[in-house]
This record gives structure tokens, C-alpha cells and sequence, in this order.
């Protein structure tokens, strides 16, 4: 497939299916449907939204594990030039109804095996007219019903550069999440810029959650390029390297924690010979995973630095900068800009920019820069200073060319490549009675690159334990986002104007460590 002729997601669909037809293009498990297959069904999911009274630009929710139902979805919204709004599935159901009622969406498609979270937040939906359940649907119609129901022959609506086709969702420094809003054009730069030797001859392995760029964007670029698309419903070791064997995959994405998970099961005897390209990213990895697993696969790596606000382009550390005569220094670099992405380290505070080898905050300028975040106009302009900028909130310095993470202006944690926000955290934390204060931190933790952990100023005689913390936090919070630990202390220290000082909260346990990311 030509690349430079896709716009937009109907023409990934739509070029795929005359190029390709009926081959191959996503295989789940037994299931495998062709160029044509998804190009009708696309069609017929268009005219079912349409007939929802979905529009040009109006936002379309999805909950669901990886399954080919979402790019049936994408595609049809594709060709009525709707957004898709992929949920985390992993999220608590109040989380889940306010990403749902935030986007204004008017179509909610969510899977029966999340039937117990919406039972719980389907009478706080705002927007949504219809629900469509994959599977058994009880009280509203199936998927295959109401997909099935129409012809597959629609109106593709108009369609501009700037029009928003995806909008992911990051979790929020004041603890709500940010609709990221992704438009043709930025996908159009992605497309442009990042080249992954991929062909209608690559099989492309995605893992990744549909919800994460490096899940649905990592897909949609194989799409474009012709690929076959292997995908897992959810991801698990043993699995994933027998895949690799029986689907004879060419190209994958993973987060440091899935390279890992691969090293410790057993893989002697399973062939991966047919890999070529294997990406990494999302946090950081540890030099003795990589160099295993680079000795696991045996195939071409790269390491990739980008965000969702990016369309996650930002740098790459190349394959011939991995190991061989390459600079052993090189593997702790997140690489240099992609293509057509200029990059700055400029001091935090004021947005000067300081010299090569000076820690600052990374700026990025590149056509995958989002649109903006969704009916957050304060939060966009934080985070889009002006002039094309954005700012990344990663602490870091420029050497040679190549791009060292030091740290993060944010207080984010990155656990197994989810992006938790600790004041989301602290603000669950804060509803439980025997808690008097707390502060949410990363520490370093071997298998995830980072865990949190609660600092926790009890309530007087509460008798608050560890332990009923924790199950608080689980019962309000994604399992991912939900500190590993609790500490008691006697206080947290705060500057003049109140804000928790997190640094200094965080140095005991990361000493020793050259960077304060894991």
C-alpha cells in the first residue's frame, strides 16, 4: 500500500481492501477475517451508528478487551467521520462512566464481560442514546444484531486534516482524566515519519490494550502499510511466544514488563526466527532485560520515547545502536527525534533552553502533536505553550544527539507502562475515614520499573491498618493504579503554598539510583 495516499482511517480500509482483498487482515485466535470482511463490516457498522443519529465528529465509546469488534467500530466511525473513544477496560466503574459521560458519546459498545461494571454506572450516563453489548446482550441489543441489521454499503461523510478520528485518554494531574484529541493530520505525520520496514508481507503482533496508543496506533500503522494484524484479547507470555511460532510474526510493540514476562517462561524450542522488528517503550528497561531479551528474539531492535499527546512519535533508538560495535552508553538513551520532530530541553520554569548535558524538561514540536484535550482549555494550554510546542513534563538532557530521561517535572508513575497520576490516587485515599493525610509516590520495583506507595498520616486512634487501605483502594480504583504499599508517617512535607514535595519524599528510595525513573 502506498502510505502517502492514506488520509484517514477509511482510507486504511478502504485502499487495504483494494490491494489486498481477501487476504488476511486480523486474526484473534481462530478467527480470521479478511481486507473485504472488515471493509463490510465497517460499512455496516457505519449505517448502524448512523442510525443511532451519530454524526460527522460525534465521539463513540468502546469497552472491550482487544477484539476485531473495535476496528469494525473504528472503521465505520471512520466513514461517518465520528471519534472513537477506547475506554480502559481495567478501570473502576466510576471511571469508566465519567471517560463515557466526558466524551459526550452517543454510542457506548461494551463487551457482556464488563455487564457488572455498566449495571453499575449505566443509570449515571449522560449522553449515551444506545448500548450495544458484544455477546449476551440482556436488556439492550447484541452487537452482531444491531451491526447485522444494515447493509454494507454507506456514505463516506467528508472528511479534513484537522478533524479529530481518536480520542485516548490520559490520567490527570488533578486526578481526572484528559480526553487527548488525535486528528487525521497527526496521524498522517506518524505515517510520514516513523519507518518500521512494514509491507502487506509483515504479520503484526498487538498486545498492547486497545486503548493505548501503542495498542490501537501501533495497529492502525500496520494496517496502513498492508500489514496482517496477530492480536491477543489479553496478553499472557506463554501464549505470546507460541503466536510468535504459529503466526510466523514479523513485528511487535512491547512495554519493558511484557519482555520481561517473556524471560521468565519457558521459550526453549519455540522458533522466533520469523521476528524482524521488535519496538519497546512506554517506560523505562533495565539494560540486563534487553540485552536477554535482544538474545531471546534475535531480531532488530527499537527503543521508542513518544506520548499519546504525541501520537507517540518522539525518538527512536535505532536497531544498529543496539549492541554490536554501538556505544554500550547508547542503551540507556531513549535515542534521537524521529523525522521531522524537533526537540528542546529547555529549564521548567521559565522555557529557556539550556546547553547539551543540562537536565530540563523536553519539549516537543511535530505534526503528530495532538488537536488539544477535550473540553479541558486549561489543561491544553498548559501543555501546548504556543507555537506548535508541547510539553512533555519529562525531565531530561540532550548528549551527541541522543535523548537521557532523567526524571519527571510531573509526578506521574509510569507501572508496567501505565501512566498513573498520584493526586487521582490520593484523592480516592482521602475519602477513607481513618486517613488524616496522604501522599502517592513511585518507587522502584524489579517487575513493573516503578510501584506506588501510600504515605499515609493516620487519623488519632483510627486504628486504620495497612491492609484496609489497600482493600479501599481497590475497591475505588483500576487495580493498576492502586498503591503496592503503605507507610505511616508522622508528617508530609509541603511548600508555602501547600503543595506536596514529592522530590524530597521520593530521594530515600531511590538512592543509588543514576536515574530517578526505574
Amino acid at each position: 500500500m502506498d502510505l502517502s495516499l492514506v488520509k484517514n482511517f477509511a482510507d486504511v480500509i478502504d485502499l487495504g481492501a483494494a490491494a489486498l482483498g481477501d487476504r488476511d487482515m486480523i486474526v484473534l485466535g481462530d478467527d480470521r477475517l479478511s481486507w473485504n470482511d472488515i471493509q463490510a463490516r465497517a460499512g455496516q457498522t457505519a449505517n448502524a451508528l448512523a442510525a443511532d443519529g451519530v454524526v460527522s465528529q460525534d465521539r463513540v465509546a468502546f469497552i472491550d478487551k482487544n477484539s476485531i469488534e473495535y476496528f469494525e467500530l473504528a472503521f465505520g466511525a471512520a466513514y461517518l467521520n465520528a471519534v472513537t473513544v477506547a475506554v480502559n477496560w481495567r478501570l473502576a466503574p466510576p471511571e469508566m462512566a465519567y471517560i463515557v459521560n466526558d466524551s459526550q458519546a452517543k454510542v457506548l459498545v461494551i463487551h457482556e464481560e464488563f455487564a457488572e461494571q455498566l449495571a453499575t454506572f449505566e443509570a449515571d450516563l449522560t449522553h449515551v442514546e444506545r448500548i450495544v453489548v458484544i455477546g449476551s446482550a440482556g436488556d439492550h441489543v447484541s452487537y452482531d444484531e444491531w451491526r447485522d441489521a444494515h447493509g454494507s454499503d454507506c456514505e463516506r461523510l467528508p472528511v479534513a486534516d484537522d478533524d479529530v478520528c481518536s480520542q485516548l485518554y490520559t490520567s490527570g494531574t488533578t486526578g481526572l482524566p484528559k480526553g487527548a484529541q488525535i486528528t487525521n493530520a497527526n496521524f498522517q505525520a506518524l505515517f510520514d515519519t516513523v519507518d518500521w520496514d512494514m509491507d502487506e508481507n509483515s504479520r503484526n503482533l498487538c498486545v498492547m490494550p486497545l486503548f493505548h496508543i501503542a495498542g490501537s496506533g501501533w495497529a492502525q500503522f500496520g494496517m496502513a502499510n498492508g500489514a496482517t494484524t496477530i492480536m491477543m484479547r489479553e496478553f499472557d507470555p506463554v501464549a505470546g511466544l507460541q503466536i510468535v511460532e504459529a503466526e510466523a510474526t514479523t513485528h511487535a510493540i512491547f512495554v519493558p514488563a511484557i519482555l520481561q514476562f517473556f524471560l521468565m517462561v519457558p521459550s526453549e524450542g519455540v522458533d522466533l526466527s520469523s521476528m524482524q522488528y521488535i519496538a519497546y517503550g512506554a517506560s523505562p528497561i533495565t539494560e540486563d532485560v534487553l540485552v536477554k531479551s535482544m538474545e531471546q528474539f534475535g531480531c532488530n531492535y527499537f527503543q521508542v520515547y513518544g506520548m499519546t499527546e504525541t501520537t507517540g512519535g518522539g525518538t527512536t533508538l535505532p536497531p544498529e545502536d543496539h549492541g554490536g560495535d554501538a556505544d554500550p552508553k547508547l542503551l540507556r538513551s531513549a535515542g534521537k527525534p524521529i523525522r521531522g520532530m524537533e526537540m528542546k530541553i529547555v529549564e521548567p520554569e521559565t522555557g529557556e533552553e539550556v546547553a547539551d548535558g543540562e537536565v530540563g524538561e523536553v519539549w516537543m514540536r511535530h505534526g503528530g502533536v495532538m488537536k488539544g484535550y477535550w473540553n479541558m482549555p486549561e489543561e491544553t494550554a498548559k501543555a501546548l505553550p504556543g507555537d506548535g510546542w508541547l510539553r512533555s513534563g519529562d525531565l531530561a538532557y540532550m548528549e551527541d544527539g541522543y535523548l537521557y530521561i532523567h526524571d519527571r517535572v510531573k509526578d506521574m508513575i509510569i507501572s508496567g507502562g501505565e501512566n498513573v497520576y498520584p493526586a487521582e490516587v490520593e484523592n480516592a485515599l482521602m475519602s477513607h475515614e481513618g486517613i488524616a493525610d496522604v501522599a502517592v509516590i513511585g518507587v522502584p520495583d524489579e517487575k513493573w520499573g516503578e510501584v506506588g506507595k501510600a504515605l499515609v498520616i493516620p487519623v488519632a486512634d483510627s486504628g486504620v491498618t495497612a491492609d484496609e487501605i489497600l482493600v479501599h483502594a481497590r475497591e475505588h480504583l483500576a487495580g493498576f493504579k492502586c498503591p503496592k504499599t503503605v507507610d505511616f508517617v508522622e508528617a508530609i512535607p509541603r511548600n508555602p503554598s501547600g503543595k506536596i514535595l514529592k522530590r524530597e519524599l521520593r530521594e530515600p528510595y531511590w538512592e543509588g539510583h543514576e536515574r530517578r525513573v526505574s
